[in-house]
C-alpha cells in the first residue's frame, strides 16, 4: 500500500471519500477472489482523515482516507481490500497480543515490526490472478526473506534498520498489530462485529475455500484447515483435567485422633477423631514406543512439570514411569528435565498401568500421555484416569470398514495434546 502524503484538498475544502470508487474496488476484490465474498462484506467502511491508507480494527470496520482513495486505482483499492481482511481472518490482533506478551514486545516500534512481519506473511501469494499488486505493498523478499513463513516467524528474522526505514508510514491499524489506535471507536462503538458474528464469517469463508482447493493458495489453504480443525488450548485442558482428578481423589478418606474432631465437645470424656484430608498421589505414565518422536517426549516433560504443578509444587505426590511394550521404574518428580525416557520398542500401556498401580504408594490418579496406538486395560483401574493424546489417524479404512480404530476406553478422561 502507497505512503499517503498530506491531506490532498481542492478549492471548497478536503477531499470527501468516494464511497463509489471503494465499493467498486471492494465488489472487484469479491469477483476475483470469491471465496473471500462473506469476509469483505462483513466489513463496515468509517471515513478517517487520521489514517494513512487504510487500516482495521478487531471490531471489524474498515478505515479509509479519502485522500488515499482518491489517488489510488479502483484495481490496487481491490488488493488493499483483500490485505486488510486477511489481517483479520488470520487474527493478526489476537496473535499480535499473545506475541507481545510472550516476548515482551509493548512498543511502538515493536508493533511496527508486527505488522510488517504480517504483510510478509500475507503478501507472498495474495496477488496475481487478476488481483493487482498496491504500490508499496512489503514482501518478505524486500527484506531479504523467504517466503512461506508466519508472522511469529518472521519477527524472529529482522529488526527495524535500513532496510525498513522506508516503512514508517505502514499502519494497517490495530487489526493487524492488536494495538488500540487514536481512531479506533472501540468495542462499543457502531457497527462492530460480535465473537459470534466474527466466528460465523471466518466459518462461511473456510468453507468456501474448501470447496475449491485447486484454486486457493496455499496460505489460504493453511488457514481453512486450522479454521475448520482449531487447535484445542491442550495444556489448559490437561491440566483442568488432571486437577478436577486430583480434587475428587483428594477427600477426607481416613481418621486421625492427632486433631481431635469437634463432635467430642459434646462427648465429655470421649474423644473422637477427625478426618483427615489425604494428599493425592498422582502417577504419570509416558508412551516412549518408536511410534513417538521427540517433540512429542519434549511435549510430554512438559506436561509432567505441568502436573506437579497442578498438585500444588509437591513433588513427592508425582511419580513418572516409561513405557514401551514394558514399563520402567517409577521415579520421583524431581526436575522433569532428569526423567529418563527408556524405549523405542512396540507399545502396551498395560505393562504401565500395571506397575504403576502396584507401586506404593497406591496412585490415586493416573496420567497417561501416548500417541493411542496402544492396548488398555480390560478393566477399569481403580482410580481416576486421564489420558493426553498426541494426534494420530483413526486408522479407520474404507476398503475394510470392520477394521475398528484404537481409541482410549470410555472410563478415562481424554485431551488432544498439540
Amino acid at each position: 500500500m502507497a505512503r499517503d502524503s498530506a491531506e490532498a484538498s481542492v478549492v471548497g475544502g478536503p477531499v470527501a471519500l468516494d464511497t463509489g470508487k471503494l465499493y467498486a474496488a471492494r465488489l472487484l476484490a469479491a469477483r476475483v477472489r470469491p471465496y473471500l465474498a462473506t469476509a469483505l462484506f462483513a466489513l463496515h467502511v468509517v471515513e478517517s482523515r487520521r489514517v494513512p491508507t487504510m487500516a482495521v480494527d478487531r471490531q471489524w470496520r474498515c478505515y479509509a482516507s479519502p485522500a488515499f482513495v482518491a489517488r489510488t486505482p479502483v484495481e490496487e483499492l481491490a488488493g488493499v481490500w483483500v490485505h486488510e481482511v486477511a489481517h483479520l481472518l488470520r487474527d493478526h490482533h489476537g496473535r499480535g497480543d499473545r506475541v507481545a506478551r510472550v516476548r515482551g514486545l509493548h512498543g511502538a516500534g515493536d508493533r511496527l515490526r508486527m505488522n510488517i512481519a504480517a504483510d510478509c506473511e500475507i503478501n507472498d501469494d495474495v496477488y496475481g490472478d487478476g488481483l493487482a499488486r498496491p504500490t508499496g505493498a512489503v514482501a518478505a523478499a524486500d527484506l531479504g526473506l523467504r517466503d512461506g513463513e508466519l508472522m511469529e516467524d518472521y519477527l524472529r528474522q529482522f529488526r527495524l534498520g535500513p532496510r525498513t526505514g522506508g516503512l514508517a508510514w505502514l499502519d494497517c491499524g490495530s487489526g493487524a498489530d492488536g494495538l488500540e489506535r487514536p481512531w479506533d471507536l472501540g468495542p462499543d462503538g457502531a457497527h462492530g462485529l460480535s465473537g459470534h458474528e466474527l466466528d460465523a464469517v471466518r466459518f462461511r469463508v473456510a468453507q468456501a475455500i474448501r470447496a475449491r482447493p485447486g484454486d486457493v493458495p496455499k496460505g489460504w489453504q493453511r488457514w481453512a484447515e486450522v479454521a475448520f480443525h482449531p487447535p484445542q488450548p491442550w495444556r489448559e485442558l490437561l491440566g483442568a483435567a488432571v486437577r478436577a482428578a486430583v480434587a475428587g481423589a483428594a477427600g477426607g478418606d481416613d481418621y486421625t485422633y492427632g486433631r481431635p474432631a469437634r463432635r467430642s465437645a459434646s462427648l465429655p470424656g470421649v474423644v473422637l477423631p477427625s478426618l483427615r484430608r489425604r494428599p493425592p498421589q498422582v502417577s504419570i505414565i509416558i508412551d516412549t514406543s518408536g511410534s513417538v518422536s521427540d517433540a512429542e517426549l519434549g511435549s510430554a516433560l512438559l506436561e509432567v512439570a505441568a502436573i506437579g504443578r497442578a498438585v500444588g509444587g509437591r513433588r513427592d505426590l508425582v511419580r513418572v514411569l516409561s513405557c514401551d511394550a514394558a514399563a520402567g521404574l517409577a521415579h520421583a518428580l524431581c526436575r522433569a528435565e532428569g526423567i529418563p525416557l527408556i524405549g523405542g520398542g512396540g507399545t502396551d500401556l498395560r505393562a504401565g498401568f500395571e506397575r504403576a498401580l502396584r507401586t506404593a504408594p497406591r496412585p490415586d490418579v493416573v496420567v497417561a500421555l501416548t500417541d493411542g496406538q496402544t492396548p488398555w486395560p480390560e478393566v477399569r483401574p481403580p482410580c481416576r484416569t486421564v489420558v493426553g493424546l498426541f494426534p494420530r489417524e483413526t486408522g479407520w479404512d474404507e476398503d475394510d470398514p470392520d477394521v475398528e480404530p484404537i481409541v482410549p476406553p470410555a472410563w478415562a478422561r481424554v485431551v488432544s495434546i498439540g
